[in-house]
């Protein structure tokens, strides 16, 4: 899976509060990329087809919910990044994301045992 920056961005406004409407969504979006409302609705539709995001319709709303768990999907988006782009092919130390907003204290052993089976494959 490779993840677009805006899909990545759109991902991370879900696991932090969710689900959220398609226009809470582009507020956040609009602030970060100076978006119109239909990029951001252009974006979520190919997130859906690519089963990134759930869509539930109410009334005239669209409710968005993200559809990858959050610590597996940023354990391969860091393992990937660091692989390619870093040339890093060893072990990453999960220390590393202690000062991170993204990941709760809980989660940092959640994403080492991630990590540690990317590592492996």
């Amino acid at each position: 899976m490779q993840l677009t920056a805006p899909e990545l961005e759109i991902l991370k406004c879900l696991w932090q509060q969710q689900p959220l409407t398609g226009k809470e969504i582009h507020q956040r979006m609009e602030s970060l990329y100076g978006w119109s409302y239909s990029s951001t609705r252009k974006t979520l539709e190919r997130m859906a087809q690519k089963a990134y995001v759930s869509v539930e319709a109410q009334g005239n709303k669209k409710i968005y919910t993200a559809l990858l768990d959050k610590v597996p999907t940023l354990a391969a988006f860091v393992k990937d990044f660091s692989k390619r782009v870093l040339e890093i092919d060893g072990a990453l130390p999960v220390a590393m994301f202690s000062g991170s907003q993204l990941f709760e204290h809980d989660e940092l052993n959640e994403l080492e045992a991630h990590l540690n089976n990317l590592q492996k494959k």
